[in-house]
């Protein structure tokens, strides 16, 4: 295990765990969930339950699971210009997605040297991770649903790879939370229902990511400038006082972005809108959705100088873009009138 490890730390990861291959110890919490529809709009999560909790159906004969974290914290700075808005951290520069791919095929390529078959994931896959994770001894899973890490907080990802190698396993995490609930009184929609239960529904971070429909009005004054995600839950951990700033200027912020107005972004069309979030986890969703959210954010923070933006928004051909303007133009006026 320590040569896989070194060679996890060699290429960018800032922490790696194993756990046995075998079935998540909290299925059921899960099924719960996916049963009682708090999933929303997110359809493949209600699918391959048991693909999900039990890894050895992903890769027959699997023995192990690497459970590895990337920490993408660039310190308490906001890059943001005016204040105005605000973006998940995790979201500030490339994809993710695409930058751990890479490291998790090096190294899947040492494993195969070692005699190894494996599947690997990074969060686009039926895998219960933050469960696996807790299993490996990467944290534990926090009231807010989550992950801790005693070094690194709550800013990092999580990646696994499902092996056959029958590697020594590491000891679970216990939970350090305590009787700490700053992570469920930060929530600004009270999404947090209770200790480790999520409703996506009243989520801000799927309703401005993974929801493409219209935000719900009894939701739009909370999301105050939120135009991507919400970090809220994350910045009240007491343990982030102990995390430490990533060296990975992946995850730095992007100037090319953050040196905009708020406003400025409903100038944007598809071609330039495409153009402005290459690479970027924010291209995912789509120029209606990330418009949507930049027209709340401005009838909430916004002034009567932002008018004439919201107004020209508000003709849109795409309907989600003009109710959401005109949803803004009515609060600008009515706190200025």
């Amino acid at each position: 295990m320590s040569q896989i490890r070194q060679r996890a730390l060699s290429l960018g990861f800032a922490d790696c765990r194993i756990a046995p291959a075998a079935p998540a110890a909290h299925r059921h919490i899960f099924e719960q969930w996916v049963a009682d529809g708090k999933y929303g709009d997110m359809a493949w999560m209600a699918k391959n339950l048991d693909r999900r909790s039990d890894p050895r159906l992903l890769v027959p004969d699997a023995k192990s699971l690497i459970v590895l974290a990337t920490n993408y914290w660039q310190g308490p700075a906001r890059p943001e210009p005016d204040d105005s808005y605000r973006i998940a951290r995790y979201a500030w520069n490339d994809d993710y997605h695409d930058t751990i791919e890479k490291r998790l095929w090096q190294l899947d390529a040492f494993l195969i040297e070692l005699g190894g078959r494996q599947r690997h994931y990074v969060d686009t896959g039926p895998v219960l991770e933050r469960d696996f994770a807790s299993e490996a001894g990467l944290g534990w899973n926090g009231k807010s649903t989550m992950q801790i890490h005693r070094q690194l907080g709550t800013w990092f990802f999580l990646a696994e790879i499902i092996t056959t190698l029958d590697l020594a396993p590491d000891k679970k995490s216990p939970d350090h939370c305590g009787s700490c609930t700053r992570c469920i009184t930060a929530c600004p929609t009270q999404a947090i229902t209770a200790p480790r239960q999520m409703d996506a529904r009243r989520c801000l971070s799927y309703l401005t990511i993974e929801s493409k429909g219209p935000i719900p009005l009894e939701f739009r004054r909370a999301l105050g400038g939120r135009i991507y995600g919400c970090d809220d839950c994350l910045d009240a951990c007491p343990w982030n006082r102990f995390a430490q700033t990533s060296s990975d200027a992946t995850f730095q912020a992007r100037t090319t972005i953050f040196n905009h107005r708020l406003r400025d972004f409903l100038a944007l069309d598809d071609q330039a809108f495409r153009s402005l979030f290459a690479k970027s986890p924010i291209k995912r969703i789509k120029r209606p959705a990330f418009l949507r959210n930049v027209c709340v954010a401005l009838g909430n923070t916004g002034s009567l100088g932002d008018l004439p933006a919201l107004q020209t928004a508000a003709t849109d051909p795409h309907p989600l873009i003009a109710e959401h303007a005109t949803w803004a133009i009515t609060e600008i006026e009515a706190r200025n009138s």
